[in-house]
C-alpha cells in the first residue's frame, strides 16, 4: 500500500512539474511576443527625423482660428519600441515645448500616447486602433479642463497622408458638444 501511494505521489508530482514547465514555456512565449518590435513600431520608425508644423487652433466653437508654426524631431528609443517626439514653436506669443511617447501595445494591439507640453501641467493619455484602409489612428482619451479641474474626453485623428505628409486633428467638449480644437500638418523636413 506503501508503494502504490508513493508510486502516485511521483506520478501526481511529474504530471504537476509538466503543466507548470508547459505554462512557463507559454508564459515566456507570450512574453517575448509582447516584447518584441514588430509591423506596427516599424510603422512608427518610418517617421524618424525632423518636421515642419503649421498649427491652426480653436479656442471654441466658432472662434475664429490662430495659425502658428513648430517643428517636431521623431526619434524610436528603447530598441524601437516607442517613439518621442519633441516639439518646439511659438504659441500665442509665448516659447512653445511638448513631449509626446507613443508606443503599440503588442497585446492589448492597440497605440498608446502620451502627451505633456509647457502650457500646462496635466498629462493626456489616449488610446486608438490602427485603420489600414484609411491609414489613420483614432485615438480616444482624457485630458484636464483647465477652467473647471475636471476631467473631459478628447479625440484625435492622426492620419498618414504619404511618406512626407501627415495630419492631426484634436477634437475636445464643450457644453456636451465635441468641436475641433487643433489640426496640425506635418510635412517632412
Amino acid at each position: 500500500m506503501k508503494q502504490i501511494t508513493t508510486s502516485c505521489c511521483a506520478i501526481f508530482l511529474l504530471i504537476m512539474c509538466g503543466q507548470l514547465m508547459a505554462q512557463d514555456d507559454a508564459a515566456s512565449k507570450a512574453w517575448m511576443a509582447y516584447m518584441t518590435p514588430g509591423e506596427m513600431h516599424q510603422m512608427l520608425a518610418k517617421d524618424d527625423g525632423e518636421w515642419n508644423e503649421e498649427i491652426t487652433t480653436w479656442m471654441a466653437p466658432g472662434a475664429p482660428p490662430s495659425k502658428s508654426t513648430a517643428t517636431a524631431v521623431n526619434k524610436m528609443i528603447m530598441g524601437g519600441r516607442y517613439q518621442e517626439s519633441k516639439h518646439s514653436g511659438s504659441f500665442m506669443g509665448q516659447p512653445f515645448e511638448g513631449y509626446s511617447l507613443v508606443g503599440y501595445d503588442n497585446a492589448k494591439k492597440i497605440f498608446q500616447s502620451s502627451w505633456v507640453d509647457n502650457m500646462g501641467t496635466g498629462i493626456m493619455h489616449m488610446e486608438g486602433k490602427w485603420d489600414p484602409q484609411m491609414k489613420i489612428i483614432n485615438f480616444t482619451g482624457t485630458s484636464v479642463d483647465p477652467s473647471t479641474g475636471k476631467e473631459m474626453q478628447v479625440r484625435e485623428t492622426f492620419k498618414w497622408i504619404d511618406d512626407n505628409t501627415q495630419l492631426m486633428e484634436m477634437f475636445m467638449q464643450q457644453d456636451g458638444k465635441e468641436f475641433k480644437s487643433m489640426e496640425i500638418k506635418f510635412t517632412r523636413k
